[in-house]
């Protein structure tokens, strides 16, 4: 996960227009309707970023954890929504996530799994930190070819099957799953312009 960190470390600056370029809110609305967020619950945004998930919880008055593995976007965060009251933050990886057990309602993870070394241990983690009936919503990539994203992305998967998530969640733990596709792309250009991503995203819903 090294060499993960130490990109989104060197992007944190210009992750905002990245994230525009690749995907648009569509992929949070889809989200926070799957996951039918109600105020004043808490939520985990896990993979933060520089807030794109948070922003919109914390519009939706919900109490939000971010986590992220990056010094630098959590720094980007704090700046961003350390006055707003609903809002912690703090600094993490997947393997190991800084929150209680059974201590949140929803967790939100978009974009992050491709960077996981080990997906199943992750989602483990995101089954430990929810309350009984609390809900998990991974939004990623479906299974491609294009490589150009290990190397200058550093993904570590190149998207998933959608037949496997199934799996992974079952083994952790999951109940009521349903992965289904948002009916948006993610979209990126290799450094050269000689290749161009575009990606089928999915949202993969779960129940403890």
């Amino acid at each position: 996960m090294a060499g993960s960190k130490n990109y989104f470390n060197s992007i944190s600056d210009n992750w905002d227009k990245m994230r525009e370029e690749f995907f648009g809110t569509e992929v949070r609305e889809f989200a926070f309707e799957l996951a039918k967020v109600e105020k004043g619950k808490i939520a985990v945004d896990i993979g933060a970023g520089t807030g794109f998930i948070t922003e919109g919880l914390l519009k939706e008055n919900l109490n939000v954890i971010a986590v992220d593995q990056a010094e630098n976007m959590v720094r980007t965060l704090n700046d961003r929504y350390r006055k707003n009251s609903n809002f912690t933050c703090y600094q993490g990886n997947s393997e190991n996530l800084p929150i209680e057990d059974n201590s949140c309602d929803y967790a939100f993870a978009n974009m992050y799994l491709h960077h996981v070394e080990n997906p199943l241990i992750a989602i483990k983690e995101i089954y430990r930190i929810l309350k009984p009936g609390g809900k998990v919503i991974i939004t990623d990539l479906d299974e491609h070819t294009y490589e150009f994203l290990k190397k200058e992305q550093f993904d570590i998967w190149m998207g998933f099957n959608r037949n496997k998530m199934s799996e992974w969640y079952k083994t952790a733990g999951f109940s009521n799953i349903n992965i289904k596709s948002i009916g948006e792309k993610c979209k990126s250009k290799s450094t050269c312009s000689c290749s161009t991503a575009e990606i089928s995203i999915f949202a993969a819903f779960g129940i403890k």
